[in-house]
């Protein structure tokens, strides 16, 4: 299985510390074009998978990650699509420099936790996103049909991660 990343940039709230903002940014090309997401991607031969997120990040909106952390490890296999599997290992930053920036690649925009476009993104983004943005470090698998039909899903809060 491919390994990749995904990182979230957020932003808290002063008075309560609880995530207030996240910076997703819009895929202009490429595996899915036309959704939102955070920024990430494939490794690299020889890299880690936090030095591809650093990478990724730079690439896909110009900021250098200073303050980031593992909320998930997650799996998706698609049915019609066996070479599209990926585990992807993701972040949450909560330091960094520049402001996001748009790319030949993505468009960064930020989004109050209640406004988040879900519609408009992987279908799984529903299930694991809130959790995570919550506290809860998750571990889950999730089967699609097609491009983006969400047909099963297993998803487990743990302390440490298996991979």
């Amino acid at each position: 299985m491919k390994q990749a990343t995904l990182c979230l940039l957020v932003k808290r709230n002063p008075e309560s510390n609880e995530i207030a903002e996240v910076c997703l940014a819009m895929k202009k090309r490429g595996f899915g074009e036309h959704k939102w997401n955070g920024v990430g991607g494939k490794l690299h031969e020889g890299e880690t998978h936090e030095e591809a997120i650093a990478r990724e990040a730079q690439e896909e909106i110009g900021v250098i990650l200073r303050d980031f952390h593992k909320v998930a490890v997650l799996s998706f296999m698609f049915k019609d699509h066996p070479d599209w599997g990926q585990q992807v290992h993701t972040y949450i930053c909560e330091q960094w420099l520049n402001e996001p920036t748009e790319s030949e690649e993505m468009k960064p925009a930020w989004f109050k936790l209640t406004d988040i476009p879900y519609n408009e993104m992987w279908w799984d983004d529903r299930i694991w996103m809130p959790r995570v943005f919550s506290g809860e470090k998750l571990q889950g698998d999730f089967w699609f049909e097609g491009d983006d039909k969400l047909v099963d899903q297993k998803i487990e809060v743990v302390e440490k991660f298996k991979s």
